[in-house]
């Protein structure tokens, strides 16, 4: 058994190789709001995704839209159409956390956490 879990991840590995990706890494908001935003995206074509990132009113929206761009053109690069490419994965990792402190009543402090994300989007062809 463990020999055929090794081989289909060594397959899995060598299919992602291949599929264009981007990522944006220590980006200050929260990876929940983050995920969001990629749920809603994740399975559309590049086209519908943008249009949709475009009209999204959340913070996470410009940010994401500059990675599937990125993506999109990392695509064009190893000559993928635009027109083909549909979003694969889109997911976002927590990054490090700064720690603040609020100074509060009678000499407390509390712990302020500002959390940062790694977003990745993967673009895949729908002609394959």
């Amino acid at each position: 058994m463990a020999t055929r879990i090794q081989s289909k991840s060594k397959a899995r590995k060598e299919g992602a190789d291949l599929r264009p990706r981007a990522t944006a890494k220590y980006i200050r908001i929260s990876p929940f709001k983050v995920r969001i935003v990629l749920d809603i995206i994740r399975g559309l074509s590049y086209t519908e995704a943008a249009a949709v990132l475009k009209n999204t009113n959340k913070s996470a929206a410009p940010v994401v839209l500059k990675v599937l761009n990125s993506a999109a053109a990392n695509a064009e690069y190893k000559n993928i159409s635009k027109s083909d490419l549909f979003v694969a994965e889109a997911f976002a990792d927590q990054g490090p956390t700064l720690k603040r402190i609020m100074p509060r009543a009678k000499g407390r402090a509390y712990r302020i956490l500002k959390r940062t994300s790694h977003i990745t989007v993967i673009m895949d062809s729908s002609n394959k």
